[in-house]
């Protein structure tokens, strides 16, 4: 029994490092900078213009957002080339520092990569951005390589799921992961309000990660993968729709965010907590819950008031974890995310300061916010990081770090430069 045990038992899945792109400077558009290029574009209304600016003030994001070479442009054309240098700018620098700057000091050569996978949502090139990656780094012939698309930004914790389920199949293997969106080929130019938040949330970034089920390899990784927990609530029709790519009347082609996007996230990240609660909560908070539900059952068989409902009993996640990373897909989201799990602020608060500098980059936005927290030395061993996104089609993915080792604060990553300038104060409304 004892060796059927060991044999069938869940190999542990190990985050050795990973890395966030910084953008240089001079790809830095400031909240002034944007309002001036929409007016200069020449492609908006006067409305329009109006209410992108409305809702940039209101949207959380700061003065140090980057975007792509070609989005600099007074009314960008989007092109494949550009698109593809997009790629190459983002993921070739972190793939290089990732292989090159692994912790101790030990390198990685691009040939002991085993497994790759890649996921941008919007942008699938032939060949695939995976094959782009391949032949820039020289990996092996025989290399496991799957490019992700359509998957929205929840696809970051959805390749971290391949990856997991890769390495359960190879043993002894390594895995690179790559996460991110492409904006140059992505913007909107046209006049519907739901097809102009995308232009002025989303902005450049990216994550490289590498993972290792080799036992050698524990020592010197960061964390051990917990729990993975994925939703899908696509069979809905609102939720199908709350985020979707289409063509308006006028032909010109963007990603519509439906009025219906927060009650849609709010009822998939209910059933997603509800299959990670048991897994992570002690037994007394599972208790509390089950007993109110139990309570509300039999109190809405006795009456026929809607006024008189009782609400369901909201566990406290703190007891099952010590970190939050929240997806920075806007300030909404995270507040409603904030207030639904009953967090306090500096629960969130990577996840608004990732939201603030970086804006929302989509399915790498979790890995800034572990960027952020360990950049701030709040990661300690033992601890436990829970990442939450949120997705197109629509999902809720979840997953779940231990960390295993002792974190130097002061290893470089992509919150470096100016970790001690934050947390900043963010008005509800920006001035510029």
């Amino acid at each position: 029994m004892m060796i059927l045990y060991f044999s069938t038992k869940p190999k542990p899945v190990y985050l050795v490092n990973f890395a966030c792109y910084q953008p240089p400077d001079s790809l830095r558009v400031s909240l002034s900078n944007f309002i001036e290029h929409v007016e200069r574009s020449g492609c908006f209304t006067q409305e329009s213009k109006e209410f992108q600016e409305k809702v940039l003030r209101r949207s959380g994001i700061g003065n140090e957002t980057f975007l792509p070479v070609s989005v600099h442009e007074v009314c960008p054309t989007p092109s494949i080339k550009a698109s593809k240098a997009e790629i190459e700018q983002v993921l070739f620098p972190i793939v290089k520092q990732l292989l090159s700057n692994r912790r101790n000091n030990l390198t990685t050569n691009p040939r002991d990569i085993d497994i790759l996978v890649t996921n941008c949502s919007l942008f699938c090139p032939t060949p695939s951005i995976s094959s782009m990656v391949i032949s820039k780094f020289g990996f092996r012939s025989d290399i496991r390589c799957f490019s992700l698309s359509g998957m929205g930004c929840s696809a970051g914790i959805l390749a971290i799921s391949l990856a997991k389920d890769l390495l359960k199949v190879h043993k002894n293997s390594i895995a690179l992961v790559l996460s991110m969106e492409a904006i140059s080929p992505n913007g909107y130019q046209g006049q519907v309000k739901s097809m102009l938040l995308s232009n002025i949330l989303f902005r450049m970034g990216g994550a490289a990660i590498l993972l290792s089920n080799r036992k050698f390899d524990k020592p010197t990784a960061k964390y051990e993968l917990q729990h993975l927990v994925r939703t899908h609530t696509g069979s809905d029709d609102n939720a199908y729709q709350s985020v979707f790519q289409h063509s308006d009347d006028d032909g010109k082609q963007g990603v519509s965010i439906s009025r219906s996007l927060l009650h849609v996230a709010a009822k998939t990240l209910t059933i997603n907590v509800s299959r990670l609660g048991p897994l992570v909560l002690p037994y007394s908070e599972q208790f509390l819950y089950g007993l109110s539900a139990v309570f509300r059952r039999v109190w809405q068989s006795s009456t026929s008031s809607s006024s008189g409902r009782l609400l369901l009993y909201v566990p406290n996640f703190k007891r099952a974890f010590e970190h939050f990373c929240i997806h920075a897909g806007g300030r909404a989201v995270i507040d409603a995310l904030e207030d639904s799990l009953k967090l306090k602020k500096e629960d969130a608060e990577a996840s608004r300061m990732t939201l603030y500098r970086f804006g929302n980059t989509s399915s790498s936005s979790v890995w800034y916010e572990l960027c952020y927290l360990e950049a701030k030395g709040r990661v300690k061993k033992g601890d436990r990081v829970w990442q939450i996104a949120f997705g197109s089609g629509f999902k809720c993915n979840s997953a779940v770090w231990k960390c295993i080792s002792d974190l130097d604060s002061s290893e470089v990553n992509a919150w470096s430069d100016r970790i001690n300038m934050y947390p900043v104060d963010v008005p509800s409304v920006l001035i510029f």
